[in-house]
């Protein structure tokens, strides 16, 4: 049950408009805060020098540095009272009770890369924890094993363990700045799935922080918790302070490719059998197909296949020709080079940039950025992929990403972990608009092209319900603006990201935070009292 303050400060909320609202209430909400963590700092490590406010010289650049959509940069983008970048365990669990205490929002923060700015927006008072100081890594080639803080990047991860080992990896994304507490809560989908599966399939253990401060591993926090925190939404039980995973097996060499092909050159044939053929080729072929709309007339389709096969090209060639020829893939498309190497590659940065570039924190990129997400189990006829093709052209503007399944998904449950998607899935679809200028029409126009497309898409994938991926959050497919959301609204976009797993997660959380404090527009909701 919420306190009277916060009925009254919601009350306030609904009455005033949010930028009026806060100004008559945000410093006595900021002014408590602070005195709180103060009063719960630990002499040997003060906090002080963690705490941020708009006052603060460095307040923006903190707040800026690991915002990553532009979408959520404007001037009307609602800010946080303070910002507390921790560096000990003591300052996390302040944050945690002093928000508690406070009646006022925690968002956790560690990469920033979530589509819709759930860690470092709100549409209510809220402060932010910031983890990117917590970024220790800790690579153990005896047991194939690396602890990682929830702090950490992708990049960071991924250059630690070329540091050690040449043949060692890890499952994990294409973006190396994206966090990697958000990313394994979120499930973590990679270039080495078909081998190896999600980055949750390969975490041992964790540490978390619930609401009453104490550290858990895997043992402590028992095993439902350690489920749901690998795919299910970090952000819904608890701070993780650290990750245990399990190192993989990848070769001395590995072969990279890139074959482009418009309408012209028969791509509707070349894509039609990729449906039949990427889920069953060796698990040692990763192939994304990307659909481009170009410009100029007349207007056409470019699609990109891009490939990584955990070998050498002789042997590539040998399977392709055999087991796809249609795609044409020639010794000239392919580049031998080492795994970490590849990462670089995926990331579009060219060969020959220090591998020091995975350790730089801030994105050399920013866009505004809208995404949505579709899974796919059925085969596109042909008719169905020229409707596709024609309605790209006509909308414009909007990328679609095919991500293949098979491999070792088809034999790993579907309750492993939280998401759903495992045996019998051929593709994942993200749709990605992103654009350049500022200004609301501008957006507007590229979020409803999004959304265009998207509803267009209905007939060819899932349904019942239509699933999606919480990786890819998607505020379009439900949401409560207010944190505030009933079982029966969290359920309509709940079961879209985790299916029949949402009620096991919803006992989950309602054993863990009962009172919902940890939570986020699209959170997992307690049981109804």
């Amino acid at each position: 049950m919420a306190s009277n303050y916060f009925m009254k400060l919601f009350s306030t909320l609904i009455v005033l408009s949010l930028p009026a609202a806060w100004a008559q209430i945000s410093p006595s909400i900021s002014n408590d805060f602070i005195q709180c963590l103060e009063k719960n700092s630990l002499p040997s490590n003060p906090i002080s020098q963690a705490i941020y406010t708009p006052q603060n010289t460095s307040y923006v650049n903190v707040l800026d540095i690991y915002a990553r959509n532009l979408r959520f940069m404007t001037p009307q983008t609602a800010k946080p009272l303070v910002i507390v970048a921790a560096m000990h365990e003591s300052h996390v669990r302040a944050a945690i009770l002093c928000s508690n205490q406070t009646n006022v929002l925690l968002r956790t923060r560690c990469g920033g890369h979530d589509y819709e700015a759930l860690s470092y927006t709100a549409n209510l008072p809220f402060v932010i924890l910031d983890m990117f100081n917590f970024r220790s890594i800790d690579i153990n080639l005896e047991d194939d094993t690396a602890l990682v803080e929830g702090g950490v990047l992708l990049g960071e991860l991924y250059y630690r363990i070329a540091e050690k080992s040449s043949t060692r990896a890890f499952p994990a994304g294409v973006c190396p700045t994206v966090g990697v507490s958000g990313h394994f809560s979120g499930g973590g989908y990679g270039t080495l799935i078909r081998k190896y599966g999600l980055s949750v399939d390969n975490i041992v253990d964790a540490k978390i922080m619930g609401l009453d401060g104490i550290v858990k591993d895997r043992e402590a926090m028992g095993e439902d918790l350690f489920w749901a925190i690998r795919g299910g939404g970090g952000a819904s039980f608890g701070v993780v302070l650290s990750w245990k995973l399990k190192l993989v097996e990848v070769p001395e060499t590995v072969t990279v490719f890139t074959v482009n092909r418009t309408l012209e050159q028969a791509a509707a044939d070349i894509i039609y059998k990729w449906q039949h053929v990427v889920t069953i080729l060796p698990d040692d072929i990763f192939l994304r197909l990307e659909l481009w709309p170009t410009d100029g007339f007349p207007k056409t389709l470019r699609a990109t296949f891009i490939g990584l096969f955990l070998g050498n090209t002789e042997a590539l060639l040998e399977i392709m020709n055999k087991q796809f020829p249609e795609l044409g893939l020639t010794q000239n498309a392919c580049t031998e080079m080492k795994w970490i190497e590849s990462v670089l590659h995926w990331d579009a940065i060219p060969r020959g940039t220090p591998l020091e570039v995975l350790l730089e924190r801030d994105w050399h990129g920013k866009n505004y950025l809208k995404s949505k997400s579709d899974f796919v189990k059925k085969v596109v006829s042909k008719q169905g992929l020229q409707q596709i093709f024609d309605k790209m052209m006509q909308v414009g503007g909007v990328i679609m990403q095919w991500n293949p399944y098979g491999g070792r998904m088809n034999n790993i449950s579907e309750s492993a972990v939280p998401l759903p998607q495992r045996a019998g899935y051929l593709f994942k679809i993200q749709y990605v608009s992103f654009w350049t200028q500022d200004g609301k029409k501008i957006a507007d126009d590229h979020i409803q092209k999004s959304r265009q497309l998207y509803d267009f898409m209905a007939p060819y994938v899932t349904s019942s319900p239509r699933e999606a991926f919480i990786n890819y959050r998607d505020l379009d497919i439900g949401q409560n603006p207010y944190c505030n959301a009933s079982y029966a609204q969290a359920k309509t976009y709940c079961v879209k990201y985790f299916k029949g797993n949402f009620e096991r997660l919803v006992r989950i959380k309602t054993a863990v935070d009962p009172t919902n404090f940890f939570r986020n527009e699209q959170s997992i909701p307690t049981l109804p009292v």
